[in-house]
């Protein structure tokens, strides 16, 4: 009987202490969508959209340090490998952004597991050291085929993702509010339907243990870095899509430091703290070098 009366307990506060979150989820989404209903001035649709796509490459790096406890210091390899695919594809081929976003994606995904199956028996420092070179090797291909590329001009005349910036924005914040959802579904240590987030909580924790315990670690690692890579790749279509132009900018490490600061600031390891520190730094940050 405690016990029934315990677990009721458990329940009530859970339930008490995760209402005030979701209530200020909403009411910042329900934000976000009046935005271009207050303003029409371009600067400010430009600056909230790139904070939309910046939030889900901040929070697509926490999925991968802050959940699972690799640092990755190349994360801006899966933003820069999305930007490139979606824009070659576009220009040399013609195909639409709703075609070349997730081609970009999966492209991100696949340059995840190429890097993760021999990065991810290395922890800690030497991870870190391993996945920096990894967006140095692409940058260096990428001005070796310069004819295909755009060596350091980049790729221009990417189509739009819209022909209005405010439909523009509201299909980049739509993107981002179901990436973000997915992503905090895949980390939930308490997810009924997909119990990976409690193995990666584990894995973080202490990854010794849970080998010991019989999980297949290195499995899991490259479950996350294909997660993040994905997540990351979005990112980077969307920036390609709405910025027009991608260049070898998109692979700088300064990308990946940003979203470690972002993230920081807001809260490793809570999808949300990563769209927090997007939200309150990048805007400020834009609006001081006015």
């Amino acid at each position: 009987m405690r016990g029934y009366i315990y677990w009721i307990q458990q329940i009530i506060l859970r339930e008490y202490i995760a209402i005030p979150g979701r209530v200020i989820a909403i009411l910042f989404f329900i934000a976000l969508f009046l935005i271009p209903v207050f303003t029409s001035n371009p600067y400010i649709l430009r600056i909230f959209t790139l904070a939309a796509i910046f939030a889900v490459f901040s929070a697509s790096w926490d999925v991968l340090d802050g959940f699972t406890g690799q640092t990755n210091l190349g994360h801006a390899l899966f933003f820069g490998a999305g930007a490139y695919t979606v824009a070659l594809l576009n220009v040399n081929l013609g195909w639409p952004p709703y075609v070349t976003i997730p081609l970009g994606a999966f492209a991100a995904v696949l340059l995840g597991l190429i890097v993760g199956i021999p990065a991810l028996r290395l922890r800690g420092f030497y991870l870190a050291l391993v996945t920096l070179a990894f967006p140095i090797i692409l940058t260096g291909i990428i001005l070796f085929f310069a004819d295909f590329t755009g060596g350091d001009m980049g790729v221009t005349g990417v189509k739009r993702l819209a022909v209005s910036r405010t439909v523009c924005y509201y299909v980049i914040v739509l993107v981002m509010v179901f990436s973000l959802f997915a992503m905090y579904k895949f980390t939930d240590a308490e997810s009924k339907w997909l119990p990976v987030g409690v193995i990666l909580h584990a894995i973080r924790e202490d990854e010794i243990a849970a080998r010991a315990s019989g999980i297949n670690t290195v499995m899991y690692k490259l479950i996350a870095f294909a997660v993040s890579g994905f997540f990351a790749g979005v990112a980077g279509g969307l920036y390609a899509v709405f910025m027009r132009t991608v260049g070898p900018s998109t692979l700088e490490l300064i990308l990946t430091f940003q979203a470690i600061l972002y993230s920081i600031f807001g809260g490793v390891g809570t999808i949300y703290g990563a769209v927090a520190g997007v939200y309150l730094l990048y805007p400020l940050i834009e609006f001081m070098n006015l």
